[in-house]
C-alpha cells in the first residue's frame, strides 16, 4: 500500500467504532494521528491525547465524528466518558488553514469554522460517500426488520419511502431475499426508474390508500413523510425502521399511541459494520486530505 499520507499530521476526535478501523488505515498510509475519545492502543505513529488542545495542536487536517457536535459544541463520543467542547476558546491551539472533516456540521459547526477560520468540509451527503454508507445502512435495517417482524422478509411487503442513495440500495437488497417492494417516491423520473428495475412505483399521493398493505416499511426521507393520519392506516404488527437523519421522518410518538413498533436507526455503519465502515471513509478521506494539503502549500509557495 503506498504511503500518500506521510508528513500530514491528523487528529481524529471521538466518534464511533468506524473511525477506531478508520485510524488503522489511515496509519497504513503513512499519516500521523493524533486521537482523543477512541479506545486505540498508542503505536509509533497514533498518540492518545488527553486534551482538545493537545489533540489540535500543529494538527493539518481534524476528522471529527459523523454527526460533529451539538448545538453547544460537545463532540459525540460514545467509546469514551470524558466529554469534549469545541469552542472559539481554541482558536490558539489550531494550526493556520486546518481542514475539519465531519459527516453532517449542524449551524454550530458551521459558524464556529467560519469564527475560527478553518475549512469545514462536510461528506455525508456526498454521492460516492452516501452510496458506500448505504451499504451497510441497509444490511442493518434489514437486520433490525428481521429481529422485530415476526414473519419472513421473503414474501412480505416492504415499502421503502425515498429513492435516494439509501433507498436504491434497500430495495435492491429487500427484491434480492424475496420481499415485494413498494418504493414511494416523488419525482416522475425516480418512478420510472422504480418500474423499470421490477419494484411497485408509488406516489406520495398513492401512499395513503397503499400503506395498509405494508408489512415494513423503511423511510430514507428527512422529512415528516409519516404522519399520524398515515399511520393509522397500517396493520398493528407492522414494523416502521427510520434512517433518515433525526428527528426522522416519523411521528414517533403517534406511533406509539398506536403500538405500533417505529425506531429511528440513523448512524447504523458504525453500529452494524464498523470495520467495512472505516474502510469505506478510508476510500474517501486521503483524496479530500492530500487535495487540501496540496493546495495550501501552493498558497504558502506564493
Amino acid at each position: 500500500m503506498k504511503q500518500v499520507l506521510v508528513g500530514i499530521n491528523l487528529s481524529i476526535l471521538g466518534g464511533d467504532l468506524r473511525n477506531v478501523y478508520l485510524i488503522d488505515e489511515l496509519e497504513k498510509l503513512g499519516a500521523f494521528i493524533k486521537v482523543l475519545g477512541l479506545p486505540v492502543a498508542r503505536r509509533a505513529k497514533v498518540v492518545l491525547c488527553h486534551s482538545l488542545e493537545e489533540a489540535l495542536k500543529d494538527t493539518d487536517v481534524v476528522i471529527l465524528p459523523m454527526p460533529g457536535v451539538n448545538n453547544q459544541g460537545k463532540l459525540f463520543t460514545p467509546l469514551c466518558e470524558e466529554s469534549y467542547y469545541l469552542t472559539y476558546e481554541l482558536k490558539d491551539s489550531i494550526k493556520g488553514e486546518a481542514l475539519f472533516i465531519v459527516g453532517f456540521a449542524n449551524s454550530y459547526l458551521k459558524q464556529l469554522a467560519a469564527d475560527l477560520g478553518v475549512e469545514l468540509i462536510e461528506i455525508a451527503e456526498m454521492d460516492h460517500v452516501a452510496i458506500y454508507n448505504s451499504i451497510p445502512s441497509a444490511e442493518g435495517a434489514i437486520q433490525m426488520a428481521m429481529e422485530m417482524i415476526p414473519i419472513t422478509i421473503h414474501g412480505s411487503n416492504a415499502f421503502v419511502i425515498g429513492f435516494g442513495r439509501t433507498g436504491q440500495t434497500l430495495a435492491r437488497m429487500l427484491a434480492g431475499i424475496g420481499a415485494r417492494v413498494f418504493v414511494a417516491a416523488r419525482k416522475p423520473k425516480d418512478l420510472a426508474r422504480i418500474y423499470e428495475q421490477c419494484y411497485i412505483p408509488v406516489t406520495f399521493k398513492e401512499l395513503e390508500a397503499k400503506i395498509a398493505e405494508a408489512d415494513i416499511v423503511f423511510n430514507t426521507v428527512p422529512a415528516l413523510v409519516l404522519p399520524a393520519n398515515l399511520l393509522q392506516k397500517l396493520k398493528k404488527d407492522a414494523v416502521i425502521i427510520d434512517l433518515a437523519s433525526n428527528p426522522g421522518g416519523v411521528d414517533f410518538e403517534a406511533a406509539k399511541s398506536l403500538g405500533i413498533q417505529a425506531v429511528l436507526a440513523p448512524g447504523l455503519p458504525g453500529k452494524v459494520a464498523p470495520k467495512t465502515a472505516g474502510k469505506l471513509l478510508a476510500r474517501v478521506l486521503p483524496e479530500l486530505i492530500l487535495k487540501h494539503c496540496k493546495a495550501r502549500d501552493w498558497r504558502d509557495l506564493g
